[in-house]
């Protein structure tokens, strides 16, 4: 086991996506998960029913404890419901952790489209927590929030490079998921240019948790030493294998296979 990864995240009572999701991939990739729990969600394949949020003082407690105690090699950020938790958050990794690589993955709807994220927050989450990110891995409808106009096209998401870049992460993984066709393509932004990945789209409705699963690999990856392009790599080739081999439970939007094997 090599690599420490801490998620500050929401609990997903489906085991789908958030903190669920999120220990299974580390598990799965040889690395030792810790959490902190931002919010509580009754939620199954069809939707969000219900949220619960934690108090954000206690969420600050769950990573001070947990990095003065155990450490941590990487952190990684999910569902963060409200401005407040926000700026706990911030706070405690610029306390805690100020030097230590962050995922942030920025959930703001469910694959059932659901709001995740209160409409302050968002503004909090741009100014407080994306400028610290080695990596920030927006979806489409995430990015075209973050950059305030659509993206509707493949030279769409080449065009908000430059807007996505100025919110202040190192580097900005471009999801393109959304879009129709055949071919998948991600768009990796750094200080180096632009990395261009491509796959063949999987055809399945059994692709919730997908965002919450290639932030958590991809942390992973910088936990254990690999650099961003090869955690980003390596993070969707297990998230296509875990959709290729989803156990198919739910009537809905159903859950990966975080459990498959696959060539490190």
């Amino acid at each position: 086991m090599k690599g420490r990864v801490l998620v500050v995240a929401g609990s997903d009572s489906g085991g789908g996506a958030g903190i669920q999701a999120d220990i299974k991939t580390i598990t799965a990739l040889e690395a030792f998960a810790m959490t902190a729990v931002t919010a509580l969600t009754a939620q199954d394949s069809n939707g969000v029913h219900g949220i619960v949020d934690v108090p954000p003082a206690f969420v600050g407690q769950q990573m001070s404890v947990v990095l003065a105690d155990l450490g941590a090699d990487a952190v990684k950020t999910g569902m963060l419901h409200t401005a407040a938790i926000i700026e706990v958050v911030a706070h405690t990794l610029e306390r805690d952790a100020p030097n230590m690589p962050l995922v942030v993955d920025p959930v703001m709807a469910a694959k059932s489209g659901d709001s995740l994220i209160s409409t302050d927050a968002t503004m909090t989450l741009k100014h407080t927590l994306i400028p610290r990110a080695v990596v920030l891995t927006p979806n489409l409808p995430e990015a075209s929030i973050l950059v305030g106009r659509p993206i509707r096209s493949v030279a769409d998401m080449e065009a908000a490079r430059d807007d996505l870049m100025a919110l202040g992460a190192t580097h900005v993984l471009l999801k393109g998921g959304h879009l129709p066709g055949e071919r998948l393509c991600d768009l990796l932004f750094g200080p180096d240019g632009v990395e261009r990945f491509e796959s063949r789209r999987i055809d399945s409705k059994h692709t919730h948790g997908t965002g919450c699963t290639l932030a958590s690999a991809i942390a992973t990856g910088l936990a254990q030493g690999l650099s961003v392009s090869r955690s980003v790599e390596r993070a969707r080739a297990y998230v296509l294998e875990a959709i290729r081999t989803a156990p198919g439970f739910g009537s809905g939007h159903g859950p990966l296979n975080h459990s498959h094997t696959f060539a490190r």
